[in-house]
């Protein structure tokens, strides 16, 4: 394959990946756009509800206030009350005694709050606003207080007074208004407590006393996760990192914390990105496989091409024997001859190895690496031009190493192949064995037109030649044999277009 049509299939490749990579991303871009916007709207949502507890809670508390202040209310009427029983210790009362009367019976009645009035005996003296009808209230007077009523009365502290030097003692309960509004509060603080555990954002809340021992309500979660006292805790300390509690001031001025985490939705919105991350991940590995597939099908289909190579390899020596068999042909053979022909068909025997060593494991032995060169060397050179000059340059003495000579003498000789046609039949090849601590460096450069900067990295690539009809098979068969056979190296050193071009094989000697 020709270096333009190689770039093209390459840059089509490529380019169809970035288009699949860009394609994957603006999707990706795109969910996590709408996930963020639909959790940008869960959060306002919370918020919401947030500040609807906090006002909420003003409003109870404000509701609350306004009852205590008609306790006071109350207490204020039965302290008048007193003030104008009392007024009738004065002497000079005189005719202004029925406008008091009258007064007490006003403040009686307005205020409807349940009073007796009791003498040192316990004696009921006077009641009032204690039963539904003034007849049962009288039908207490005269009697001693009970121990029920008793117990009813000493929820407020009691007014102690004289009238005209008898000591007396007043007491006093909640009216039935003021009653009825301490049950509308408690109603209102459970039903607050209730709305606020059981939110219509299906936000898990849990709402503990200021102690923070003792739940108080929940909603929208589990309790078995907050069934002990040290799951209760770890939960708290849990919610606590993702929203602070809210501080509610309930009736009797208990506190009360309102404790939340995120909505089921608003968790499963911040993790989406990042499955669609794990999704894209596991497609591109699997497009990347399916891809490396596709090129490992290509790649089998160019070693398929071995089989034409092949019939190059045997094309060299067998052409060769057929010109020995035409200049023997009548003649008697000689020694000389007879060598040459062996040489060739030995020749013939070391290709068949070759390909019969590809697809699997080789074995390898230690060998001389300055005798192998050598050798392949030799050989090619007596079936080179003649105007291609060989200099080899070895170690005096044996450099040994693991290899496998069938394969590593088929590496050197491609190259010597590529330099010769690099070189056009005219030109040099230098081979330089060198060692360097345990590494063994051979240098192969040739004088040929050198590599173009922009095709040096593509040269081991299967199917890549600068040759019309090169198949481009030698050199990545080279660094097959190198690399995965003798775990070495191979590399293009330098090239200088128009003045030739080095590469350098690294093996190991242990």
């Amino acid at each position: 394959m020709t270096p333009s049509k190689f770039k093209r299939n390459a840059r089509s490749r490529w380019v169809m990946l970035t288009v699949a990579v860009v394609m994957a991303l603006a999707a990706l871009w795109l969910i996590n756009s709408f996930s963020q916007q639909i959790r940008t709207s869960e959060q306002e949502k919370v918020r919401i509800w947030a500040n609807a507890i906090g006002q909420k809670a003003e409003l109870v508390k404000s509701t609350e206030t306004f009852f205590n202040e008609v306790g006071i209310d109350e207490r204020r009427k039965v302290k008048l009350y007193i003030d104008v029983l009392q007024s009738f210790n004065k002497s000079d009362l005189g005719t202004d005694a029925e406008f008091y009367l009258s007064y007490v019976s006003y403040i009686v009645d307005s205020s409807r709050t349940p009073f007796m009035i009791i003498d040192r005996d316990s004696i009921i003296t006077s009641c009032g606003n204690i039963f539904a009808t003034p007849r049962e209230d009288w039908a207490l007077i005269g009697t001693k207080i009970s121990p029920e009523l008793l117990r009813q009365f000493s929820t407020n502290p009691p007014f102690h007074y004289n009238i005209w030097g008898i000591p007396l003692t007043l007491l006093y309960k909640e009216s039935q208004i003021y009653s009825d509004m301490r049950q509308v509060l408690d109603n209102l603080n459970s039903s607050f407590l209730s709305e606020v555990a059981n939110n219509s954002v299906f936000v898990p809340v849990i709402i503990v006393d200021s102690s923070r021992h003792l739940v108080l309500g929940s909603g929208n979660i589990d309790t078995a996760e907050f069934a002990t006292q040290q799951k209760l805790e770890a939960k708290l300390l849990a919610m606590a990192d993702e929203n602070d509690p809210i501080l509610l001031r309930l009736a009797g001025d208990r506190l009360a914390y309102v404790y939340y985490e995120d909505t089921p939705l608003l968790r499963m919105l911040r993790t989406l990105p990042f499955v669609y991350i794990l999704l894209a991940m596991v497609l591109l590995v699997i497009s990347y496989n399916l891809f490396r597939t596709a090129r490992s099908d290509e790649e089998n289909r160019v070693w398929v091409g071995m089989a034409k190579e092949t019939a190059h390899q045997l094309g060299t020596p067998i052409s060769s024997l057929s010109g020995w068999a035409d200049y023997l042909e009548g003649k008697t053979l000689g020694e000389p001859y007879i060598s040459e022909i062996r040489k060739d068909i030995d020749r013939l025997d070391t290709i068949a190895r070759r390909f019969s060593k590809i697809g699997s494991v080789p074995e390898l032995k230690e060998e001389d690496i300055c005798e192998v060169v050598r050798h392949t060397i030799s050989y090619m050179e007596k079936r080179s031009p003649r105007k291609v000059h060989f200099v080899t340059t070895l170690p005096e003495n044996a450099v040994m190493a693991p290899i496998n000579r069938y394969l590593f003498e088929w590496v050197i000789e491609n190259i010597c192949k590529n330099a010769i046609d690099a070189m056009e039949g005219r030109g040099t090849f230098t081979t330089i064995l060198t060692t360097e601590g345990e590494n063994i460096h051979i240098d192969l450069s040739d004088t040929g037109k050198g590599i173009p900067a922009s095709q040096q990295k593509l040269i081991f690539e299967s199917g890549f030649s600068t040759k019309q009809r090169g198949w481009g098979l030698g050199l990545s068969l080279a660094r097959r044999i190198v690399q995965e056979y003798h775990k070495g190296k191979i590399y293009l050193k330098y090239s200088i277009p128009g003045q030739g071009s080095v590469f350098r094989i690294t093996l190991k000697m242990k």
